[in-house]
């Protein structure tokens, strides 16, 4: 049992017969009245998001989690396929199940999925990737490099802004918990 208080994101716990993956959490102490926690949920099976409030020492089951260590195969239509690394079965989640995930994964990327109860439940990335620009804006000569940078289209189709010396089939580390550029690679 863990209090609301001390729920981070990413953490998933059981109500009823329901997983629920924490996204974002708000310690909220309002002028009057006592104060709460505001959340942003999601139901993992389902893949619906509720905006809720919380009394912090509301206790709620955290959810025991297996990971494998397992590498991104291919996709094919809605479905993605994974390989356990260690006993080479292979898993599959759809679209819908990581939805915000997609846009970070290549072939042979190694990442982790999560398990609660022999269920696959979704898969964590790693913190950065790598990927290729395959679409931005020429360099502009004596642009100042104060200048907010330009888009760039990545090969997996995620847009990032990047300064304005990156240029096409540059190679570039992305960072996954925020989906910014980091640096060249």
């Amino acid at each position: 049992m863990v209090e609301a208080i001390n729920l981070k994101s990413g953490m998933i716990f059981e109500k009823g017969d329901k997983l629920i993956k924490v996204l974002e959490t708000n310690h909220h102490k309002p002028g009057k009245g006592n104060t709460v926690m505001q959340m942003k949920l999601q139901d993992i099976r389902s893949n619906s998001i509720v905006q809720t409030t919380m009394r912090p020492t509301e206790k709620v089951d955290l959810a025991v989690v297996d990971k494998k260590q397992a590498q991104y195969l291919y996709e094919q239509g809605e479905t993605f396929y994974f390989m356990d690394l260690d006993t080479y079965d292979q898993y599959e989640l759809s679209a819908e199940q990581i939805a915000d995930e997609v846009k970070y994964l290549i072939p042979e990327l190694k990442v982790q999925l999560d398990f609660c109860n022999e269920e696959l439940i979704g898969v964590e990335l790693p913190t950065t990737v790598t990927l290729r620009v395959t679409e931005t804006s020429p360099n502009i000569k004596g642009a100042a490099a104060a200048n907010g940078g330009k888009p760039a289209t990545l090969e997996t189709g995620l847009v990032v802004t990047v300064p304005d010396f990156i240029q096409e089939d540059d190679t570039l580390v992305i960072n996954t918990t925020n989906g910014t550029y980091k640096q060249r690679a």
